[in-house]
C-alpha cells in the first residue's frame, strides 16, 4: 500500500533529522529551544512522589 501522506512525513522528518546529524541529543535540545522561544506556557510532569502514611 502506497500512502503519499506517510511517505511525506517519513520526508521531512528524514530531513529535519539530517539537519542534525541525526544526532538525538541535538534533536532534542532544539526541541526544546523551540519550545522555550514559542512564549506559550510550557508545563513539566515531574515525576509523581510516593505517597507518605
Amino acid at each position: 500500500m502506497n500512502d503519499t501522506i506517510v511517505e511525506e512525513v517519513r520526508l521531512a522528518r528524514e530531513k529535519h533529522a539530517a539537519k542534525f546529524k541525526f544526532d538525538l541529543k541535538a534533536i532534542v535540545a532544539e526541541a526544546k529551544r523551540r519550545q522555550w522561544r514559542s512564549g506559550h506556557k510550557v508545563v513539566s510532569f515531574a515525576k509523581a512522589r510516593p505517597a507518605t502514611k
